[in-house]
């Protein structure tokens, strides 16, 4: 097994799983689990398998090599842009469940006029700018949009959706229940106020891994996409999402130690090209210390990197030989994966097999 290589322990998979499974069968909320965290066919069908009653892609090209792969009922959280993207969209619509997104009626009347033409009826969700200031509509402006987009032909507004991360009132926050909980309301409000217009909005699609599970708790709420909580990373952990600590992480970089001929300095063959490097150092929410965790060694800490060096500095003694092999815990595990043609697997300690990252690259 060459190294670097991503790790994945299908036992804590498993057992993260079944934990947001238990969630959202408990408080009769569907379980929409994100794709761009793994980007691997077999996981989601083990998704779905654990309850989950369809997925969540970021890209359209994601969500085509996953019906390729058997998965009929997807929701393109990323708002659908450009006549060749939509001529995509409906094909594949003829083929499988598509929900797509528009957080606008400029973009939605191009999306109606194409599938009018088509001949199609698409399902269609509104994104809703709840805090994070990037895509969607402006929430004090939704209801307004929302009527004229359900008026349009060709297209049928199933429902409303957000993201909105750890903000609570406008802010950052760390109170992950506190922040969840706020999340759903303001959307099931929101849903309301739209229905009252006569317009029947079927699904509130709200939550990540950190808001998933409280989310899921707000009587309203028909819908949570989290999808870093099937592995975890040292976001999720510095944050308590899902309670997790260091022994629920499912997924891990495997390194070697190429050099330890300096004082102060252990060289590993994992650079920017096999981490995520998009987190900021030792900040509020989640300060992150380096760039990412050494399994089983406290002393080291992973400061630098190179495209192909990283390295660690250890703290203190240090018995670690060049040609050892060591674990990362990495802050984002999501763009980790981006980066690997295959990850290995292992069930109780022994690696047995590997699954290809069939939608790595397919940002389009």
């Amino acid at each position: 097994m060459e190294t670097p290589c991503i790790v994945l322990d299908m036992d804590k998979v498993c057992r993260n799983l079944k934990r947001m499974a238990d969630i959202c069968e408990k408080n009769h909320c569907h379980l929409r689990p994100h794709t761009k965290t793994h980007k691997i066919p077999e996981l989601l069908q083990l998704q779905l398998d654990y309850g989950a009653t369809g997925i969540t892609v970021a890209k359209l090209a994601e969500a085509e090599v996953m019906a390729e792969h058997g998965i009929r009922d997807i929701f393109m959280a990323y708002p659908l842009i450009g006549e060749e993207r939509i001529a995509r969209a409906i094909a594949l619509a003829r083929k499988i469940r598509l929900i797509c997104a528009a957080d606008c009626y400029e973009s939605a009347e191009k999306i109606s006029r194409a599938c009018a033409e088509a001949g199609v009826v698409l399902e269609l969700r509104m994104e809703v700018d709840t805090g994070m200031h990037r895509t969607g509509i402006p929430y004090d402006l939704a209801a307004d949009e929302a009527e004229k987009i359900a008026a349009l032909p060709g297209i049928r507004l199933q429902g409303i959706f957000t993201f909105r991360g750890m903000i609570y009132d406008g802010k950052t926050d760390v109170d992950c229940k506190k922040c969840g909980i706020q999340e759903g309301e303001i959307m099931v409000a929101l849903a309301e106020k739209i229905r009252s217009r006569g317009i029947p909005i079927e699904d509130v699609s709200v939550g990540s891994t950190p808001t998933g599970e409280f989310c899921a708790e707000v009587p309203g709420v028909t819908e949570v996409r989290p999808g870093t909580y099937l592995f975890q990373d040292m976001m999720q952990v510095n944050t308590h999402a899902c309670s997790s600590t260091l022994e629920d992480v499912a997924a891990v970089i495997r390194v070697q130690v190429v050099s330890t001929c300096k004082k102060g300095v252990v060289v590993i063959d994992c650079g920017c090209k096999s981490i995520s490097t998009d987190v900021g150092q030792d900040k509020f929410p989640y300060f992150l210390q380096g760039y990412g965790t050494v399994v089983g060694h406290p002393e080291l800490h992973f400061e630098r990197l190179s495209e192909e060096h990283g390295m660690l500095r250890p703290d203190g003694p240090c018995s670690v030989k060049t040609g050892d092999i060591l674990e990362i815990i990495p802050n984002h595990i999501c763009p980790a994966i981006n980066l690997y043609d295959h990850v290995y697997l292992k069930k109780s300690g022994e690696i047995y097999g590997t699954y290809q990252v069939a939608a790595r690259g397919k940002n389009y």
